[in-house]
């Protein structure tokens, strides 16, 4: 399995969702205008089965809509204001489809690790509908990106139409049986949460072969003593306080 040896310590989670709303355009501008040379974002599925950049299951937290994503089409979502949630400076701004996020990260030269969000029950159908425009459509000019998702069904989906492509299982705290789990997924990283980071767990992670990446790290002194530890990379809202 292959790994991108050119992922950095920053990584700007939901482009750079303490400075922007999160899972936009101008969020994932906002990360490479603080120095960030890869962000990371969620991939759904509206009601007719298109990919966009979404993390809840309703649309409630971040826009002025009500209602599940997997419950409004497309033109709907495209109607709501993703931005006036966050501050007035962002009225506006829409929610952003898979393709033309891809296209951002070429415009930009962002590099991405790409999690699949599926809304409960639609794992399968999200992972294929993801990998496919991964497969057809994935910039030239740009890292290959990296592929997670805290769904394992996602995820053997994502191991069977990417083989060839990077793949990091996402945990909260890691589960006993981790390593089963990462092999059975022929995974080449972890992801795990920063609530639950133990020097005895990085160790674990490390010994066995694996780059562990910690999300969401917004203090300075923190990502620090993670990467004393060996950690490969942290995820942060803030790419503005913790840089490369």
């Amino acid at each position: 399995m292959p790994e991108n040896s050119e992922l950095p310590f920053v990584i700007g989670h939901r482009g750079a969702a303490g400075l922007a709303p999160e899972n936009t355009l101008v969020s994932l501008r906002r990360a490479k205008l603080e120095g960030a040379a890869w962000v990371e974002f969620d991939v759904m599925l509206s009601a007719d089965g298109m990919p966009v950049l979404f993390h809840d299951d309703t649309v409630n937290r971040t826009t002025n809509g009500k209602g599940a994503v997997n419950k409004l089409d497309l033109a709907t979502l495209r109607q709501l204001d993703a931005g006036s949630w966050f501050g007035a400076d962002f009225a506006g701004t829409r929610i952003p489809t898979f393709a033309e996020a891809m296209q951002a990260l070429a415009n930009d030269g962002l590099g991405a690790n790409v999690e699949i969000k599926p809304f409960p029950g639609t794992a399968e159908q999200t992972a294929q509908a993801a990998c496919q425009l991964i497969k057809d459509a994935w910039p030239g000019g740009v890292p290959i990106p990296v592929i997670s998702s805290f769904d394992y069904d996602a995820m053997v989906v994502a191991r069977d139409m990417l083989g060839d492509l990077p793949r990091a299982m996402l945990f909260g705290k890691l589960p006993r049986n981790w390593l089963d789990i990462v092999k059975e997924l022929d995974c080449s990283a972890i992801h795990a949460s920063n609530r639950h980071v133990s020097k005895a767990m990085v160790e674990s992670v490390l010994a066995a072969g694996y780059p562990l990446r910690i999300y969401t790290v917004n203090d300075p002194d923190r990502a620090q003593s993670l990467r004393d530890m060996g950690v490969s990379s942290v995820f942060t809202d803030r790419p503005d306080l913790i840089r490369d």
